[in-house]
């Protein structure tokens, strides 16, 4: 979900609907003139939705879902104009390179960077090895300009080993980003194995070590890659052992709960809360779980200063949630 300019909320449904959510609450009807080679299985559908910089005066969205392709599927953007009742001059910016089998993994989400380019998640579709592969893009972040194109100061551009999208590599399942509020930097939130969920800070070319490294355990018991850290491969701010599957992440700007400012607050899914962390610079020095009692996809903070929570549920609900 992503607040627009009047307060009301563009939300995202997995079964490939889009939604504005008035500010009284109120539901409106499907959004008319997505793309129809949605790929809704599993945990592909719809998944991210975020506006433009310039949306005040271009109202343009980008939106990330899986797609369809020659039997199997991927994850792609594209950017579009809202209009009041459909989105139109709907077009693919970029496309997850190659397209898989299976229906998990896809990642994604999606940030601007105060560079003005845009981040993409992508996670390796459950595939492992590919996520260090160079010549492909499952388990990176890329980084691209909004009509798909590849930034020039891009760490890999001019080297023939690897793509030239590419920004980050060796990760698994990030479904969670977002951006520092004052340094600009990356976070994300990536779904682990078995005790193996992670919040990283991607930075310019470096590698974040799936499958090779892992605080986590295949769900058989048995152990993934070389264990949890190896030379040339960076070490996660911080893990969950147990898991607890994570969404989205914001840093919170809100300025209503003075202890609250620039704390990190990271959904979680199967752990059914909202986890509030504190930082010194980029190092996490504690944890605080907020039981919300359901899936929580995606939190974010909204125009009057308090956190909103989307769930992942049949019956999805968007929450508010305050400090009385």
């Amino acid at each position: 979900m992503v607040f627009l300019p009047d307060g009301r909320i563009l939300v995202t449904e997995r079964p490939g609907r889009m939604r504005i959510v008035e500010t009284n609450g109120s539901l409106g009807s499907a959004l008319g003139g997505l793309p129809t080679n949605i790929y809704v299985a599993g945990q592909g559908g719809l998944l991210d939705v975020i506006l433009d910089p310039d949306f005040a005066s271009n109202s343009r969205i980008y939106f990330s879902y899986s797609e369809t392709g020659s039997g199997n599927s991927g994850t792609a953007v594209a950017s579009a104009t809202l209009g009041s009742s459909s989105l139109s001059n709907v077009t693919v910016i970029y496309r997850q390179n190659p397209k898989v089998t299976g229906d998990g993994h896809y990642g994604s989400r999606l940030v601007f960077g105060s560079d003005g380019k845009l981040y993409i998640s992508l996670g390796e579709r459950q595939k492992f090895d590919p996520a260090q592969n160079t010549l492909q893009t499952l388990g990176k972040v890329v980084r691209i300009n909004t009509d798909g194109s590849v930034p020039i100061d891009n760490p890999f551009v001019g080297n023939s080993a690897y793509l030239p999208e590419i920004w980050t590599l060796g990760h698994r399942n990030p479904q969670g980003m977002t951006r520092h509020p004052t340094t600009g930097q990356l976070w994300t939130a990536e779904h682990g194995a078995m005790g193996g969920d992670e919040i990283n800070t991607p930075e310019k070319g470096k590698n974040y070590g799936w499958p090779v490294i892992s605080y986590g355990l295949n769900y058989d018991g048995s152990k993934i890659g070389e264990g949890t850290s190896k030379a040339g491969m960076e070490q996660p701010r911080c893990y969950w052992d147990p898991s607890i599957a994570p969404g989205n992440l914001v840093f919170y700007t809100g300025g209503k709960v003075a202890s609250w400012a620039g704390n990190l607050f990271v959904a979680a899914l199967k752990d059914t809360s909202l986890n509030r962390l504190t930082l010194s610079g980029s190092t996490i020095t504690g944890q605080e779980r907020i039981s919300i009692g359901k899936r929580v996809r995606d939190v974010r903070v909204g125009p009057d200063g308090w956190l909103y929570l989307l769930t992942d549920e049949t019956a999805g609900q968007i929450l508010k949630l305050t400090v009385l």
